[in-house]
């Protein structure tokens, strides 16, 4: 078994004992021994767990990480030695001093004939003194400025004199040092075993440090691997998480859609909302077990990839040449772990879940629960190029051919047309783009400005974004707008190439450049604070955070094929809803649907004529102006 630890000190304390203490008996070290999964344990403690294993069993497993070692013919004895684990262990000894209870050998003064043992050492004289001749020492002019010692530091001084750089010698040659590696046979050679050996040309013989150099870019090129594999798995966790969040979103969704239902036939159906509230909730439970049980999966095994690239770290860091070259077979072997290290991922669609209650309620049947996603046409309305809408659910829609607006209800049935205003200022000129605010003040692009009205169309104010010169570009052509739950506006400029936030009262918060920003570009800013456009020319989708950094910026495709981006909008869970003009590879214009973090997850929409703009409604359904109807899609 390991040693009793010894008493720390300052220094050593700062020397994790992990390093060196053996996980079975948590002491110290005492002959190390490497298992083939790069973990190290005392040779006895080895022993004493093979002792209670079947005698026929030719393994050891390894209780940390569990992986299976062969034991050698010759027994425990002939596993490879931990010679690092060895060393560190002896320079923590050599800081922290001798033991209480070890009584080392007494030096004398050679100044005098009394026999007093030395208590200092001057390194210039290269001479012990007892108390007694170091203050005569100390009075000579000539010694003023000699370096003294004192015995503590004398033994350490000792201790850094040992000579730890002398080549092993070779087992078969034992005069012979260890000069060369055969990566052949991953064995170390002296220059006799080198000739009869390994002279054929089959061999590939390398001196020590050619072998050791490649070695360690081998070593660097499989960290570096592994390094893509931490990506893969941060990507694909951070998915799990987003679809977990929206599934939760959807959930509570579709909860308080059925309680609503309740309470309109609270006494009828009390029962049925119950059950219909345990089976969203049983689903919720079984796709959120689905969900954990990936991400754990995927969890473990990148904790046990962690674990190798630690050891392989550690063992890199701390052993010497040679022993890193006797290890190799199975450091390599460990690093091929990331050939077979991949992450499950999860269906997007077993976040969805919503509930759609009937028009008539009979028998206590409130509705149904819908556990998968799907899209259907419900209503049209005349001619559109953007769309936006009131939380009571009125739709306004911008005619930039005539040059208007229009409100229809969430019905589709006809409200009104034009704005309300008794100046020239608040008449519309040439209106584009559209947005709502949470407080359902209607923003209107106007040429360069941006106008304001209420809910009933009445002018309230106006500002103009761009009112500085950039770069040198004094014209101004507003495109893109839109609003988040917080009231921070954001407008697309698509000749100055930038989109400006503002406050609700127009005041600049911060503007941001970008040079994807066409003359064809949509807007939106989702709930995580991201701001997404699409650019028709490039066929990009772009997003960018509040500080203008580049969150993604992908081409829209379809089958491999590119395609134009149009229009674009967010739900309440960040995902992203692009209209396609596919009329360039063939297809029908569509409704594409993305994670937030621009992964295509399919399409939700065909054979619209000529999608533009987009948004939500309070109930989730999409409306597309669809250049002469506007579409509501409904979630089936």
């Amino acid at each position: 078994m390991a040693e009793a630890a010894l008493p720390t000190t300052e220094t050593t304390c700062k020397i994790s004992h992990v390093h060196i203490e053996c996980p079975i008996c948590l002491s110290r070290f005492t002959d190390p021994k490497i298992l083939d999964c790069l973990h190290s344990f005392c040779f006895k403690c080895l022993q004493e767990l093979i002792d209670k294993q079947d005698p026929k069993t030719d393994i050891i497993i390894c209780p940390m990480c569990k992986k299976e070692t062969s034991i050698p013919d010759e027994g425990l004895a002939d596993l490879s030695s931990c010679f690092f684990l060895s060393s560190l262990i002896d320079d923590v000894i050599n800081l922290e001093g001798p033991k209480e209870n070890i009584n080392p050998p007494v030096l004398t003064c050679v100044w005098c004939d009394e026999g007093l043992e030395d208590v200092s050492r001057c390194v210039d004289c290269d001479a012990n003194f007892c108390k007694t001749c170091l203050k005569y020492h100390a009075k000579l002019k000539s010694h003023r400025h000699h370096q003294i010692i004192d015995a503590v530091n004398l033994s350490n001084e000792r201790s850094k004199d040992k000579d730890k750089t002398e080549s092993p010698k070779c087992r078969k040659h034992t005069d012979m040092e260890l000069r060369f590696y055969c990566d052949t046979c991953d064995l170390l050679a002296c220059p006799v075993c080198a000739v009869f050996d390994h002279r054929e040309s089959s061999h590939n013989l390398s001196e020590i440090n050619d072998s050791i150099r490649s070695y360690r870019r081998a070593v660097d090129e499989a960290l570096q691997k592994f390094d893509e594999c931490r990506k893969q798995f941060q990507k694909v966790d951070d998915s799990i998480k987003h679809s977990h969040r929206r599934l939760q979103l959807m959930v509570d969704r579709a909860l308080r859609d059925i309680v609503a239902k309740e309470e309109e036939e609270i006494t009828k159906i009390r029962s049925a909302s119950r059950l219909l509230r345990e089976r969203v909730t049983q689903i919720s439970q079984e796709r959120g077990k689905g969900f954990e049980s990936i991400k754990s999966s995927n969890h473990d095994k990148m904790s046990r990839a962690e674990q190798i690239v630690a050891s392989v770290s550690d063992l890199m860091q701390h052993a010497d040449n040679f022993e890193l070259l006797d290890l190799k077979p199975k450091v390599m072997h460990n690093l091929d772990f990331h050939k077979e290290l991949q992450f499950q991922t999860v269906q997007h669609s077993k976040s969805f879940i919503r509930f759609k209650g009937h028009d008539i309620v009979t028998d206590a049947d409130l509705g149904e629960i819908l556990e998968e996603e799907k899209w259907e046409v419900t209503g049209e309305f005349d001619c559109a190029i953007d769309v936006a809408c009131f939380s009571n659910g009125d739709i306004v829609v911008t005619d930039s051919t005539r040059r208007l607006l229009s409100t229809f209800t969430s019905k589709g049935i006809y409200k009104s047309t034009g704005v309300q205003s008794g100046s020239d200022d608040g008449k519309l000129k040439k209106p584009f783009g559209v947005a709502v605010t949470s407080d359902d003040l209607l923003l209107v692009i106007d040429g360069q400005d941006v106008k304001v009205y209420d809910r009933e169309l009445r002018y309230i104010r106006q500002f103009r974004p761009s009112q500085s010169r950039v770069e040198g570009k004094s014209e101004s052509l507003l495109r893109g707008i839109a609003v988040d739950k917080k009231g921070r506006i954001a407008v697309a400029d698509c000749k100055r190439k930038v989109i400006s936030l503002h406050n609700m009262d127009g005041s600049i918060i911060s503007t941001i450049h970008h040079d994807d920003i066409s003359i064809n570009c949509f807007l939106s800013v989702s709930s995580k604070e991201l701001l997404v456009f699409t650019n028709y020319e490039k066929m990009k989708l772009v997003c960018l955070d509040f500080m203008g950094n580049e969150v993604f910026n992908i081409r829209t495709s379809v089958d491999g094929k590119s395609v134009q981006p149009v229009g674009v909008c967010c739900d309440d869970a960040g995902d992203i809803y692009v209209s396609v003009n596919c009329y360039g590879v063939g297809g029908t214009n569509e409704i594409h649907h993305y994670d937030a973090s621009g992964e295509h997850i399919g399409c939700v929409a065909r054979g619209l004529y000529n999608p533009y703009g987009m948004t939500f409604t309070p109930t989730g359904d999409l409306i597309v102006a669809d250049r002469h109807s506007v579409k509501v899609l409904h979630r089936l």
